[in-house]
């Protein structure tokens, strides 16, 4: 037999309010999260332009209601999604790469891991490259926020650059921005190539380039490291 709530000593009747509340909480953020994980992958397919509360209500069997009381409209709602594909992007690619060896090991890290991905969304896309396609001529806060987060792997892509012309890899009089523009045409070729032209053999395409590129910068020790990371098929 249970006991009675006003039987029960003031202490543990204080807790009863703040567990419930805790666990609201929690509640909340799990339901906010799967919301995101599916609005994420319907942008994947459809692009962020195509993201909508409404749509989102259908592929989660929520009410619209349900899915606005967690974004409240549909610009924070893509917003959100672009800061979630980030997260996950730093999470697949940039902190892996990172445990490389500085200089070149971690460069070459970098570039196979974001190959890798890309692979994986030939059949979804790539929300960097379709959200600029999209808001390329359109200001505003999701252009904004499409904006800073590649700007920050471009900047953690420069950053690994200058690192490997410190460790002695690149060549001193090495243009960071240069190499890095080059790389990243790479990787838009290869999407381009593998997603819409569907033509095989374009990811070891883009290897293959990408090892032309560093060898027109890469010093005589540079030239002495492997040409794949650790993490490479």
């Amino acid at each position: 037999m249970s006991t009675p709530l006003h039987s029960l000593p003031a202490g543990d009747r204080s807790n009863e309010p703040r567990a419930s509340l805790k666990s609201g909480l929690q509640k909340g953020r799990q339901t906010r999260a799967a919301i995101l994980e599916a609005a994420l992958g319907l942008a994947s397919q459809i692009g962020l332009e195509g993201l909508s509360i409404g749509a989102l209500a259908e592929v989660t069997s929520m009410s619209k209601s349900g899915v606005f009381a967690h974004f409240g409209s549909r610009e924070e709602l893509q917003i959100s999604v672009v800061r979630e594909y980030h997260a996950k992007f730093e999470e697949e690619i940039f902190y892996p790469a990172v445990r490389e060896a500085r200089g070149l090991p971690r460069l070459r890290a970098m570039f196979d891991r974001w190959v890798k991905r890309v692979s994986v969304e030939i059949d979804s896309g790539c929300i960097y490259i379709s959200g600029a396609v999209e808001f390329d001529d359109r200001p505003g806060p999701v252009r904004d926020a499409l904006v800073r987060m590649v700007r920050t792997w471009h900047d953690a892509l420069e950053r690994a650059i200058r690192i490997a012309i410190e460790e002695g890899h690149l060549r001193p009089d090495t243009d960071p921005m240069q190499m890095l523009f080059e790389i990243h045409g790479l990787i838009l070729a290869l999407h381009h190539d593998a997603r819409f032209m569907r033509n095989p053999g374009a990811v070891e395409r883009a290897y293959r380039a990408f090892e032309r590129i560093v060898a027109d910068y890469r010093t005589s020790d540079g030239a002495d490291l492997p040409l794949r990371s650790r993490g490479a098929r």
